[in-house]
């Protein structure tokens, strides 16, 4: 007789056919908060958990409350109506600790909740359709390992309830990493102000399964931007002198940004991830928008090149004869781990059975909001580490066939709850 999934799998299975993407995660954010709260952990939702006002690239209303009504009803979508309410409008940050009362220092885990906008592959033999949790939402899907995440801080709360470590122990359950936007808006809220140890774990990102790397420490710094071409509509054919083509304007600024140089020593990254203008073949368009994003290895330079994309941007504006207004909808700095942070997690690798690697150029180049939280705890004197678990993938990250090994997720808690244990003594 087959055994029943562990905890990890199972909640990792459950929100991977019901995935939600950033600030829309109420199903998933109100479901893990009940689940903590039943546990007896300490559980702060909603304006507690986040600033309001500290978010960006919040989506429309009319999105959000359609994802809540989702939560709110009946069936599989349910969420927790317990927490829900506090969540609404995007407010789908949880904060839960567990507090034993006996001396020891704070150690918070960072689990990030959202999924991607991206359509599931339905191959039959992409895992997920063989084991019956595809993505249940055409057009969404965790594609990154999100779901694994919040798996792994489950089962490492029910752990630790049965059995308490010496110092208090918070989860943080991260909405919109994707696009770098929760963390920041969590930050201000001071949910890592009396945190001594900060860990941020991750699955895959290049590294085969049973492998660990106790620090990633080549995260990118990131913008990502949304910029509007504002144009002049006119008829295509019998008055097109009279027109100021916007999509033409931002099919301009798409090459310059990705011509634009490197910078010399430096990491660095730019792309254009989305270009929507016009509305039929024989009006000018007089409207565009454009989805696009900077990357470097250090937050100074990424500055620079955000400077000189916008410039840009409102260079082909103005050559077309239109105007471009840019905003940011999500930063992300860089963060380097703490050794002591750092080696407990190794050590708790390999008294797990895992091998411990040195990432290498070769890892892969990305970027996480979790350096948020980072750098956060480091300022106010405390120590922090970004930790990839490996997994062998069944396709890469952010694309429709990405799938994590889920044989990672039991030794990834075990590690992590060796990990906690050493570092709250």
């Amino acid at each position: 007789m087959s055994q029943p999934p562990s905890t990890a799998v199972a909640w990792r299975r459950d929100l991977h056919a019901h995935p939600e993407v950033g600030f829309t995660e109420f199903r998933t954010a109100s479901r893990v908060a009940g689940r903590l709260a039943d546990l007896g952990w300490d559980v702060r939702t909603g304006a507690d958990a986040l600033d309001p006002g500290a978010r960006l690239g919040v989506p429309d209303d009319d999105v959000l409350e359609a994802a809540f009504a989702a939560a709110a009803g009946d069936g599989a979508w349910a969420g927790d109506d317990r927490h829900l309410a506090d969540m609404r409008g995007g407010r789908t940050a949880v904060v839960a600790t567990l507090d034993p009362g006996r001396p020891g220092r704070h150690v918070a885990l960072r689990a990030d909740t959202d999924a991607l906008p991206i359509l599931e592959s339905a191959d039959a033999g992409h895992p997920p359709v063989a084991g019956g949790f595809r993505s249940t939402r055409d057009g969404v899907m965790h594609a990154c390992g999100h779901d694994g995440h919040v798996g792994m801080a489950v089962e490492l709360a029910e752990r630790l309830t049965a059995d308490p470590p010496d110092g208090r122990v918070t989860i943080l359950l991260q909405p919109a990493e994707e696009g770098g936007r929760g963390a920041a808006a969590m930050v201000p809220a001071g949910v890592v102000d009396d945190v001594d140890v900060l860990l941020a774990a991750h699955l895959g990102i290049g590294l085969a399964s049973r492998t660990v790397a106790a620090a990633v420490d080549g995260l990118l710094a990131n913008t990502k931007l949304r910029a509007v071409f504002h144009g002049r509509a006119a008829h295509a054919a019998m008055a097109p002198h009279e027109g100021r083509s916007a999509l033409l304007a931002a099919a301009a600024a798409t090459l310059a940004v990705h011509t634009m140089p490197p910078f010399p020593g430096h990491e660095t990254r730019v792309a254009v991830g989305a270009l929507h203008g016009g509305t039929v073949s024989n009006v000018v368009p007089d409207r565009a928008t454009m989805l696009l994003e900077t990357r470097a290895d250090a937050a100074g330079v990424n500055e620079e090149i955000e400077r000189r994309v916008r410039a840009a941007l409102e260079g082909a504006a103005a050559t077309y004869g239109g105007t471009a207004t840019v905003e940011a909808i999500g930063t992300v700095t860089t963060a380097t781990g703490d050794p002591e942070a750092s080696a407990a997690v190794a050590e708790a690798a390999r008294a797990t059975g895992l091998d411990v690697v040195v990432p290498t150029a070769d890892l892969g180049v990305a970027s996480d909001d979790a350096t948020a939280f980072m750098r956060r705890v480091q300022s106010r004197g405390g120590v922090a580490t970004y930790l990839a678990i490996g997994s062998d993938l069944a396709g890469p990250h952010h694309t429709p066939g990405f799938d994590v090994d889920e044989s990672v997720l039991g030794p990834g808690v075990d590690l992590l709850e060796r990990a906690v244990r050493a570092l709250t003594a």
